[in-house]
């Protein structure tokens, strides 16, 4: 696999590409023959995400955003 691939290309083997971006390969995604964006595989320093507010433990499925700022 070439690591310049078409955004249709990703579209319909987005499955594959997934496996690759996991085993550490990046991707340069062309649209119409000019780079749009890149993937890559998370950095080492995506440990240090955390999870700051789970709403779906509020209602199942999540709260809508416009309800959320209503409240704030």
């Amino acid at each position: 696999m070439s690591n310049i691939i078409g955004l249709k290309e990703l579209r319909e083997n987005v499955e594959n590409y997934v496996s690759e971006i996991k085993r550490g390969k990046s991707f340069i995604v062309l649209r119409r023959s000019l780079p749009v964006f890149k993937i890559s595989p998370p950095d080492e320093d995506a440990e240090l995400w955390e999870q700051v507010a789970d709403f779906t433990k509020i209602k199942k499925g999540g709260v809508e955003i416009k309800n959320l700022l209503s409240r704030l």
